[in-house]
């Protein structure tokens, strides 16, 4: 060990690597138990491999309050990680580094839960249920941590195979759990894997729980544990068919109008992009009566995701092959889903009969708008109670949303982004409602848990985020891909219903409530160099804020990091670094820094006048707006990192 400190000493003085590298690699040895760390190692120091080091070890990975995420498979994999390989190229181990996802940072992870609900519910066996979805290491990860749940006197409840991540939110809810782990990275590039943490409501950990379970976290620094004695070691459960079963029958509680599906026979492809979403999903639109294609290249489970650059169904090249299957097959529309199946993406077939992308913004819109009419046609929402119903959004979600809401009177409630806000305020309006009226809410049925919704508290319409994510009830708590499937196959069935398209029925929005564009871009900067500019640029803008974007003027500027900000319910805001600009011309533009991907996105919003007597020339107005504010956003952005 003396000598690899004065060699990784040398090499600091050197500018080779970084002081916080050289601290982290003598600590990671030291305590970790990763049977491949010093020969991996000692390979990337012998090739002289430094920026590989630096990225493994600038850091260590830290709890952040969804969890862990990060790299399993390094940029430059050693001869010792490959090792004998592992399923589908996967090498033998993952990567070795402290700022790396493998098994003693996940070890760590969940020793900090346990430790931390432990302390919480010192009287009581702590409950974990655990999922994973296909990514490369997601199953071994997910039964080491059970192994150390019941290790440390905790039960276990892990799924037999890949499943959804909403579908652990339910099953936290549905056994009244403690919590729960998916072992997931989204839909990150297929080298990622990540820890996504969950607390006893299904949703992921808000304060003072994340605080809680981050100390707890950032105490353990080995990855030695002693187990408790055999008679108070947790018990292994595993789930399967069943749980599946009780899922999809309580998916079908989603529908407003089951009667529209009858018959319907719609052809519809669904891609799971080499994920889970297929598990759940395709079964689910066959009972409901839908003629379902899936594109067989991508049905399998694999980590890989060999047949797309990117398993996000955002971009609309993952979803190219569907496309050209539901073309061939003359289906009416494409669904696609990521790895862990909270976000669903889909491209319909437009007047000429060509397959358009919706964003994440048209698709939730489109659902808000039809689950706000139909309840409002059935009774369900009326005069005296539309002031307990809701529409909830991030802030970087479409402002078309807020239009439907206040056409039909209901509320239209901004978080933060990330589902997690959202599934607070649902665990606030569960919370309202009296207790000795509402027993144990989890089993009531859905009528009557939103009659108790609409008479003490707020009732959720639909929930949605630009990024691909939407929930139309409350029993989950988070984003839920297979939930969507659901909710999207209704509003196709009720626009052929109608005899038009599901683009037909948006254009009929914009007609109605003005067009609204939003545009998502991003600068990409990876590695510890990265991290460092992204965190720089970012600042910047609540610094040195803009005072236009190409000479168009920037005449407001919302920083959630350091104003007080609150919501249309008057719930403070918490601090996070973002801006929003509004800018003279009506067009705005939110910047965040992501808090899984090495980059900074910029969300870009315009809109116009409703009832335009050319929505083709409206369209083209803000196509321009937005197109011009993206070239001013760039420029601008470059100049402050040459600064």
């Amino acid at each position: 060990m003396q000598d690899l400190s004065l060699t990784l000493t040398t090499a600091v003085e050197a500018g080779q690597l970084l002081d916080s590298s050289k601290e982290n690699i003598l600590q990671f040895l030291a305590t970790s138990s990763e049977p491949v760390a010093e020969a991996a190692i000692n390979e990337l120091i012998e090739t002289g491999n430094w920026a590989e080091l630096n990225d493994r070890f600038f850091k260590t990975l830290a709890f952040g309050t969804g969890g862990l995420r990060g790299r399993t498979i390094g940029k430059t994999v050693t001869s010792v990680e490959l090792g004998k390989g592992g399923p589908l190229d996967r090498p033998e181990y993952p990567c070795v580094g402290s700022a790396t996802m493998n098994f003693t940072n996940v070890g760590r992870a969940i020793r900090g839960m346990i430790q931390y609900l432990k302390a919480l519910y010192p009287d009581k066996k702590p409950s974990f249920a655990f999922a994973h979805d296909t990514r490369h290491f997601a199953r071994d990860f997910a039964e080491y941590c059970a192994k150390i749940c019941n290790d440390l006197g905790c039960d276990a409840y892990l799924f037999d195979g890949p499943r959804a991540t909403p579908q652990l939110s339910y099953l936290i809810r549905e056994l009244n759990l403690d919590a729960g782990v998916v072992l997931t990275a989204s839909h990150n590039p297929s080298h990622d894997n990540g820890f996504k943490a969950y607390f006893n409501d299904g949703s992921q950990l808000v304060e003072p729980h994340a605080t809680g379970v981050i100390e707890e976290f950032n105490n353990i620094t080995s990855d030695s544990y002693d187990p408790v004695p055999e008679a108070d070691r947790g018990s292994l459960f595993t789930e399967g068919a069943d749980a599946d079963r009780r899922y999809m029958d309580r998916l079908k509680t989603i529908l407003l109008q089951p009667e529209l599906l009858e018959g319907a026979n719609t052809k519809i492809v669904f891609t799971n992009l080499h994920g889970t979403g297929g598990h759940i999903a395709v079964p689910m639109l066959k009972e409901l009566g839908f003629d379902v294609l899936t594109v067989a290249e991508q049905d399998g489970a694999d980590g890989r995701f060999p047949t797309v650059a990117s398993p996000n169904p955002e971009n609309g090249a993952a979803l190219q092959m569907a496309i050209d299957l539901a073309n061939s097959e003359g289906a009416e529309i494409v669904i696609g889903t990521d790895p862990d199946c909270d976000r669903m993406g889909i491209a319909v077939r437009n007047n000429k009969g060509e397959m358009d992308l919706l964003t994440g913004n048209q698709t939730g819109s489109l659902i808000a708008w039809y689950r706000t009419k139909t309840f409002f046609e059935k009774g369900i929402l009326n005069d005296s109670n539309r002031g307990r119903a809701a529409i909830l959004k991030t802030f970087v979600t479409s402002e078309l949303q807020a239009a439907i809401a206040e056409d039909f009177g209901v509320n239209i409630i901004d978080t933060l982004t990330g589902f997690k806000w959202i599934a607070a305020k649902l665990a606030k309006y569960e919370a309202a409602i009296p207790e000795d009226k509402k027993g144990n809410y989890r089993e009531l049925s859905v009528d009557d848990a939103r009659k108790l919704c609409l008479e003490y508290s707020r009732f959720l319409i639909s929930s949605s985020e630009e990024s691909y994510g939407y929930l139309g009830a409350d029993w989950i708590r988070d984003k839920d891909g297979n939930g969507a499937t659901v909710m999207l196959a209704e509003v196709a069935a009720y626009a052929r219903s109608q005899g038009v398209t599901i683009k037909q029925l948006l254009d009929d929005l914009y007609q109605d409530y003005g067009y609204h564009l939003e545009v998502n871009k991003s600068i990409v900067m990876e590695g510890a160099e990265g991290a460092a500019q992204i965190q720089s640029l970012n600042s910047s803008y609540a610094t040195q804020p803009p005072a236009d974007f190409g000479g168009v003027k920037v005449t407001e500027v919302k920083d959630f990091a350091s104003q007080d900000v609150f919501d249309n319910e008057g719930d403070a805001i918490p601090k996070q670094a973002m801006i929003i600009m509004t800018l003279e011309n009506g067009t705005r533009v939110a910047v965040r820094a992501s808090g899984t991907e090495p980059k900074i996105k910029y969300y870009l919003f315009g809109k116009d006048e409703p009832a335009p007597s050319d929505l083709d020339a409206s369209k083209a107005h803000v196509d321009q707006l937005l197109s011009d504010l993206w070239t001013a956003i760039e420029a601008d952005a470059q100049q402050r990192m040459a600064g």
